[in-house]
């Protein structure tokens, strides 16, 4: 099997962004926390429309619910 280029590589960490992405895995994320990325993520992938904001998204978080 051919060797695979992406393992190959020499790629170096800066110092700086090794002791940020070392405390990001320490830190605990909050229901709220979790609750904002969730409309984030159904606002970005909504259709192009005036009628949709955020906040509507927010809304709608409030009255949909899933099945546990």
């Amino acid at each position: 099997m051919a060797a695979r280029k992406q393992f190959q590589s020499t790629l170096t960490v800066k110092p700086e962004l090794g002791r940020l992405l070392a405390e990001a895995k320490l830190k605990e994320v909050s229901e709220e926390d979790l609750h904002e990325q969730r409309i984030s993520f159904a606002f970005g992938n909504a259709p192009e429309s005036n009628l949709i904001t955020k906040d509507s998204v927010r809304l709608a978080s409030k009255h949909i619910r899933l099945k546990p």
